[in-house]
């Protein structure tokens, strides 16, 4: 095995190859690169694993590591030779490595592009994923690095490795001889080991929430018996929610809280504790912690504030909270938590500040803020609207919306998600987790910040485009609202009506003036009409107002029923109500504006699903149908298929934009090598110096040319004469020269071969503080930049997408032979967005970037100039399965 590379610092490693990771069990360790320090832990490791786990791994007894392999195990370059240790608290449970293979017949000082792959784990940390973990880490490690391929030597008769490997969705060539299997793959990530790894990350995530909100034991720490202490609201709704299992108050001055035996500490509670309730001041956390990580609990749930939200000394507290946390195997809701609860009868939890519940129901509740948390909860009560859990997580030092995505996106128990957000910790992985599961359970959210400057992003004077933040749910399929209200009016509808299969709605009632007002808001939300509004009367019978209702949904052409109703002043409500009731089949969603009565009146309840909800106004049913119509349009549309372009030079797109210290935008040459490196071609010019150069350049390029002024004002603008176009002659070229040069102050002039004409198009990258790289387009020209008429994607983007993209915009037809035009050639758009889409995803240093004009003719689309500003990337992005936020 080579030593260590000279001169390499093997303190030196890459930090994003240092992650929390979550385990199949949804317990959590700590992941990094192994470090000379590390020896005598490593020492303890070896010295924990059993004799046939020890064989396994070195194919002999090893019953203690010399002095010597113990060196140069713990002393690696993190480049030929990589090792990475699985840490839970101070021990390592686990540790896996790579070593390059020299050689491969051309000379042992040759680097190959195959490393030999090992890894162990613990005896009692077996059968959690941990081996799984360790490989997807380490492929992707091997991959910065510059290998290929791993090569491995398992013994046959160790199943549990084999199984690893194979599970891995890598394409595994296998040898047998003499009881060694040797297993060679190639570690480029298949659509099958991408698969793999998003659904063990899911399966993993989603188990961690799950211990969360099923645990089997509580401890409430800093139970207090005063009644106006967050310790006493906690303990009194867990006991008031009759929690089906044993609740253990902390409190070091009182025997009992509240008739319950209290506790001194954590450690002194005699049972096992799943879950802790800290309630203490923040400065007493710490002490708290230590009790928590030695008792093993497995996740807690911090109501106390103090943290993030009072600054940057509350935020450091609040980070080491959270990586100690999670070191030691917990999750952690909050700090600054309302609290968790479970509605499920068998589990009964109320580990919240909240002391009023709603019913049980089918919608699972994300909320950031714990006093609008107690607001929802009470709310929903009052609408109708039951719940099945609720999670209000705080600052979301540790769980955060995305960690509930995957909870339940399994969870029998919950239909419909809703979310009220005031930021994202990591927009990409939301946006492809949102993107997933709306596919089977709708999403409603509420995102705070529309109008109001978000104080997180303040301090960078950086502003969120509206347009896109609202593509960006539309693309991932989320249904956004406004307010509370709509979220709540859109909610009813969707946990107990079924979707809608087209947008053709009928309108029944008994009054023409409400009847109208529903039509005129189904016309002005896009929808359409289905015949005339039908009015029965103000006398008619409530067997009569149920028939009308019944032929209204037996027609062919209704998807969706809007039902107005005023009560006449003869007959009680309620009776039209149970008639409505029995008219309804189920199989198209009714909404109604009935009895002046919000959420579910009683006769409107039904078993199951298929209540009919009722709202205060015709306009407010009509907006939360049209909601409906537009999510179930979405998720009935073709999902697409992440598509990556060919003719990619990755490596030689990375020298290019390597480590940028600070903002700087490529010069052009740099910008077009970077562009090439994507199979994007910019059309062929040079830079003029002289008149002379420039007749020598468009003699070089052929003619016609066009000529540009270099300066950034005048670029672009063909108003202000700083571009010319069709320029056919030598005399022509000095002309415009001298013209461009004067007007801009400057002697250097763009000499640019002619591109066919076509409809001049802008696309572009930008990073977004809020959701992460944004791809953007639009059409070219003062009207469209006026307007804001562009078109927004996050990336990563399906060919679908793409398609959406270009078609996007109001001056869209343009490109599709408006008034008798010529049409462009669509697919090169969606090519040419498809392959900045995999630059983006490449390449975070690239912070901004312009393509303008592209020309978008029958013969392709021609981009005629290119402005790049690399720099140190700023965004969180979406960093692979299992790493924690």
């Amino acid at each position: 095995m080579p030593e260590a590379v000279p001169g390499r610092d093997p303190f030196d490693f890459p930090r994003s190859w240092e992650a929390d990771v979550v385990l199949s069990d949804g317990g959590t360790v700590h992941l990094r690169p192994i470090t000379p320090d590390d020896g005598e832990k490593l020492r303890e490791f070896h010295g924990r694993l059993s004799e046939r786990t020890r064989y396994f791994r070195y194919f002999g007894p090893y019953p203690r590591i010399p002095q010597r392999d113990l060196e140069r195990f713990s002393t690696v370059d993190h480049h030929d030779r990589v090792a990475l240790i699985a840490l839970l608290g101070d021990d390592i449970v686990a540790v896996g490595r790579f070593d390059r293979l020299h050689g491969d017949n051309h000379g042992d000082d040759q680097r190959g592009d195959s490393a030999e792959v090992a890894f162990v784990v613990e005896d009692g940390h077996q059968g959690r994923g941990v081996g799984s973990i360790l490989l997807e880490h380490l492929a992707a490690a091997a991959k910065e690095v510059g290998l290929a391929r791993f090569e491995a030597e398992v013994l046959a008769e160790n199943g549990q490795m084999v199984r690893v490997f194979r599970d891995a969705g890598y394409q595994v060539s296998r040898a047998f001889e003499e009881g060694v299997l040797h297993l060679e793959f190639a570690i480029d990530p298949t659509d099958e080991s991408v698969a793999v790894a998003r659904a063990r990350e899911q399966a993993a995530e989603a188990r961690s929430v799950h211990n969360l909100l099923h645990p089997r034991s509580i401890a409430v720490i800093g139970a207090s018996t005063d009644p106006t202490k967050i310790g006493h609201a906690v303990l009194k709704n867990l006991l008031e929610a009759d929690f089906n299992g044993p609740v253990y108050p902390v409190n070091a001055e009182h025997r009992a809280v509240r008739g319950v035996r209290a506790y001194p500490t954590v450690l002194d509670i005699p049972d096992d504790v799943d879950l802790a309730v800290v309630a203490v001041p923040a400065a007493s956390v710490d002490e708290v912690m230590d009790g928590c990580l030695a008792k093993g609990v497995k996740a807690l749930v911090v109501v106390s504030s103090g943290y993030g939200e009072t600054g940057p000394d509350g935020l450091s507290a609040e980070r080491r909270l959270a990586a100690e946390a999670r070191a030691h195997g917990m999750r952690v809701v909050g700090p600054n938590a309302l609290g968790v609860i479970n509605l499920d009868p068998k589990i009964r939890l109320n580990a919240s500040l909240a002391p009023k519940l709603p019913a049980r129901g089918r919608a699972g509740f994300f909320c950031q803020s714990g006093a609008l948390g107690t607001a929802i909860l009470a709310n929903a009560a009052g609408w109708g609207l039951g719940l099945s859990t609720f999670v209000s997580a705080g600052n979301r030092a540790d769980v955060s919306g995305n960690d509930l995505l995957q909870y339940w996106e399994t969870d029998p128990a919950t239909d419909v998600v809703l979310l009220y957000l005031e930021s994202f910790g990591n927009p990409r992985k939301f946006a492809r987790l949102a993107r997933r599961l709306g596919r089977t359970k709708p999403i409603v959210a509420v995102k705070s910040g529309r109008h109001a400057v978000v104080p997180g992003l303040a301090a960078t004077g950086a502003k969120v485009d509206e347009a896109s933040v609202q593509a960006l749910f539309e693309q991932a399929g989320v249904i956004r609202v406004d307010s509370l209200a709509q979220l709540f009016d859109t909610a009813l509808l969707l946990a107990h009506q079924p979707l809608p299969k087209g947008k053709r709605v009928a309108v029944v009632g008994n009054s023409t003036a409400i009847g109208l007002l529903a039509a005129d808001t189904l016309l002005a939300q896009d929808l359409d009409l289905a015949g005339y509004p039908v009015d029965v009367g103000a006398q008619a019978t409530p067997e009569e107002f149920a028939k009308a209702v019944q032929e209204a949904l037996d027609r062919s052409d209704t998807d969706a029923l809007v039902v107005v109703f005023v009560p006449p002043i003869a007959v009680p409500g309620a009776a039209y109500a149970r008639a409505l009731k029995e008219a309804a089949h189920g199989s198209k969603p009714i909404v109604s504006t009935f009895l002046a009565v919000e959420g579910i009146p009683d006769e409107l309840k039904m078993p199951g699903k298929g209540s009919i909800p009722s709202y205060a106004s015709p306009e407010r049913a009509v907006l939360a149908l049209a909601r409906t119509v537009r999510y179930a349009r979405w998720r009935a549309a073709p999902q697409g298929n992440f598509t990556r372009p060919g003719g990619i030079d990755l490596d030689r797109a990375r020298s290019i934009v390597d480590n940028p210290g600070s903002e700087l935008r490529l010069d052009d040459r740099k910008a077009v090598d970077l562009l090439e490196c994507y199979g994007i071609d910019v059309v062929p010019f040079r830079i003029a110096h002289s008149a002379d150069e420039a007749v020598e350049a468009a003699d070089e390029l052929g003619y016609p040319v066009a000529m540009k002024a270099t300066s950034e004002r005048l670029r672009h603008r063909t108003d202000l004469v700083g571009v010319r176009l069709d320029i056919a002659q030598r005399e022509s070229v000095k002309a415009a020269y001298h013209d461009l040069a004067a007007l801009s102050g400057k002697p250097d002039v763009y000499v640019q071969r002619m591109a066919p004409k076509g409809v001049s198009c802008v696309l572009g990258l930008q990073d977004d503080p809020s959701f992460g790289t944004l791809i953007w387009f639009g059409l070219s020209g003062l009207v469209s930049d006026l307007l804001g008429d562009r078109a927004y994607r996050a990336v990563p983007l399906t060919d679908t997408d793409a398609a959406e993209l270009v078609a996007a915009p109001k001056a869209a037809p343009l490109l599709t032979g408006y008034r008798g035009d010529e049409p462009a050639d669509l697919k090169a758009l969606q090519d040419l967005v498809l392959r900045l889409a995999a630059l983006a995803e490449d390449l975070p240093e690239v912070r901004s970037l312009k393509l303008e004009p592209v020309l978008a003719s029958a013969a392709g689309a021609f981009v005629s100039s290119a402005r790049i500003v690399i720099g140190p990337p700023p965004s969180l992005h979406d960093a692979g399965p299992r790493r924690l936020r």
